[in-house]
């Protein structure tokens, strides 16, 4: 990737969810969060070490859990993926690609591709008479992995 002297926008964004339709990215999703990775940093003296200090060794580490959020549609398939999991049917973990654009649409800004993921949690729309709003439903993926790509 080139460098730029100013940032990408954060709206321009392709969400692929894997699955049996793979080739198409999975609909209107207006929000992504929680990319991110944690490695934990352990602390060791050795006996013998002249100085007081302990040294820094890195341990393990762990992804955090995404949030996917998007409008409901009569798109299923985030619901059969769901289903299919919370039934016991397919247990198999997928890997969700999220594609940062750039302005031109056509070429890719940094590809985030959450390994091993398998939906936790989903809440529905909060459904109201007076609103005026979007329903809005949620998807907490939980990962095993995460890799950048540039």
């Amino acid at each position: 990737m080139a460098y730029r002297d100013k940032p990408y926008s954060l709206f321009n964004f392709i969400v692929d969810i894997g699955g049996p339709a793979a080739d198409t990215p999975s609909g209107g999703f207006q929000e992504v969060s929680g990319l991110g990775m944690e490695i934990t940093v352990a602390e060791y003296r050795a006996g013998n070490k002249k100085d007081n200090a302990p040294d820094k060794v890195s341990a393990g580490y762990k992804v955090s859990d995404v949030t996917l959020k998007r409008g409901v549609m009569g798109d299923d398939a985030l619901y059969s993926w769901l289903d299919a999991v919370r039934t016991g049917k397919y247990d198999a973990p997928r890997t969700v690609t999220i594609e940062l654009l750039s302005e031109d649409r056509q070429s890719s800004a940094s590809v985030w591709k959450l390994v091993g993921a398998r939906p936790m949690k989903y809440t529905g729309p909060t459904l109201t008479g007076t609103g005026t709003d979007v329903a809005v439903e949620e998807l907490v993926l939980a990962c095993e992995g995460i890799s950048m790509e540039f």
